[in-house]
């Protein structure tokens, strides 16, 4: 499967729109210190953790209500400007960055729990409540909330991103965890969606609508999530193996055994080299699985030795289990800092990071295939993956001041989406699409779906807005 002689997207298209002056005055009046027009601030709100390198917003809105966003909002539409709504900054795909100009409007500020019921196991909170800040106000309940994206991200970020991580396996992503969101549209409106029920049939699913919608069809204000009760017990345990294959096929037996597994995190042995160095951990350095189990004390130990069964027939050894609260902490935090310590292996680098999902049948197709091409290309890179259902991602290290680095990493990128697509897989399981994946969402959707989802923009947005150039362009 050769690269494509054009790669698409390597370079955004950037089209600024003019910000008049009367918008940045009004701007000023009504929010005064809350707005800022300092470089070093528009600087820090026009970069993410992608590659591109985009100009900043024009200003940047501090928002500290629901109340603060509708205004901004209702200001920017008045002059047809764009308007970007930010977290923290941690999404991969150029999410955040204006490639259209315009204003930025950080939420981060949001950041408080509004209410926890904990007998109906949920809880609403602000957008620029972390997810690492919700699982801290509702443990003394006896409470968690289960998706882990790796970064500490926010609330409304992992909303807006559809996002997902370690624990999706058992406990599936934000679009099954939301159940309620409060949106500000294109012309400054509040609007409500869902309830704290756990289901309904009321009209069309706008939650779900916005959910995964990056920001390009609403503003999220304020979000209502699922919460679960902390399991009884919880053990984790890493095994190392041979051969990426041999770690791949023990997983798909799990799975298709129906064994309920929390977590199923592959690291190839590249990378637990580099987490060894950046955590200061000695674990074997092989290609590794890690994984966790949850329920009562029985339930833990059945689902453990069936794994370990399962592995062991793989070729699977040195099971090592960590059972405290510290040593499955410790674990974790090394498993997240994967990508940080990829970074610092090769100091000045920048990831291009891949995001595919194929049935949990093809991926040892889908990815043994990878990491040859990978090898082949003399790029460095780190493996990890939410393989339990079917999720992994490459980080392709460049020095992004050498376009030829760039170019190969993209090409690897392009031909291991197209195999995914050929394998009914997705473009993107967890990131979204941003920028780097527009071209790859036609492919994979085609064209009739991509105009329904332009048609949806276009009415609810048709000035467009709200974080326009991302997922399709107008």
């Amino acid at each position: 499967m050769n690269a494509p002689e054009n790669l698409a997207h390597l370079t955004p298209e950037i089209r600024q729109r003019p910000v008049p002056p009367g918008l940045m005055a009004a701007l000023q009046t009504r929010f005064a210190a809350q707005c800022s027009t300092a470089q070093a601030v528009r600087e820090q709100h026009g970069r993410d953790e992608s590659v591109y390198d985009v100009p900043p917003p024009a200003a940047v809105v501090f928002a500290q209500s629901t109340q603060d966003v509708a205004d901004a909002v209702k200001l920017a539409a008045a002059h047809r400007v764009p308007v970007i709504p930010f977290g923290v900054g941690s999404s991969l795909e150029g999410h955040l960055l204006a490639v259209q100009g315009g204003i930025s409007i950080d939420v981060s500020r949001m950041d408080q729990v509004l209410s926890i019921n904990a007998e109906d196991l949920t809880v609403t909170v602000q957008p620029g409540v972390t997810r690492k800040a919700v699982n801290e106000a509702v443990k003394s309940e006896g409470l968690f909330f289960p998706i882990d994206p790796g970064a500490d991200a926010s609330i409304g970020g992992m909303a807006a991103t559809r996002a997902s991580g370690t624990n999706a396996v058992r406990y599936g992503t934000m679009r099954e965890n939301v159940l309620a969101l409060e949106v500000v549209t294109a012309s400054g409106e509040v609007i409500r969606t869902g309830t704290r029920a756990k289901k309904s049939s009321a009209g069309y699913d706008l939650t779900r609508l916005m959910v995964g919608s990056e920001g390009t069809l609403g503003v999220i204000t304020e979000v209502t999530l699922k919460l679960y009760p902390l399991p009884e017990a919880i053990s984790a345990a890493t095994c190392s193996f041979p051969t990426i294959e041999a770690a791949v096929r023990t997983v798909i037996q799990v799975i298709q055994l129906g064994v309920p597994i929390a977590r199923c995190e592959l690291i190839d042995a590249n990378t637990v080299r580099m987490v060894n160095t950046h955590s200061k951990l000695g674990l074997r350095e092989e290609h590794m699985l890690l994984m966790e189990f949850h329920g009562s004390p029985a339930s833990v130990k059945e689902q453990a030795e069936t794994v370990q069964e399962i592995a062991t027939d793989f070729g699977g050894n040195e099971f090592q289990w960590a059972t405290t609260p510290e040593e499955r902490t410790r674990l974790w935090t090394a498993r997240h800092n994967a990508y940080f310590a990829a970074i610092q292996s090769k100091p000045g680098c920048r990831a291009i990071s891949t995001d595919t999902c194929v049935p949990i049948s093809r991926l040892a197709d889908c990815l043994l295939d990878s990491v040859a091409e990978a090898d082949a290309s003399g790029i460095p890179y780190f493996l990890v993956g939410h393989v339990g259902d079917g999720n992994f991602h490459f980080g392709y290290l460049i020095d992004p001041a050498i376009a030829e680095e760039r170019e190969r990493a993209e090409g690897l990128n392009h031909q291991l989406v197209a195999r995914a697509l050929s394998l009914e897989g997705t473009c993107t399981g967890e990131h979204g699409v941003g920028l780097h994946k527009m071209d790859f969402l036609l492919t994979e959707a085609g064209t009739g779906a991509v105009d329904m989802m332009r048609s949806i923009k276009r009415a609810l947005d048709p000035d467009n807005i709200l974080n326009p150039g991302k997922i399709f362009t107008l």
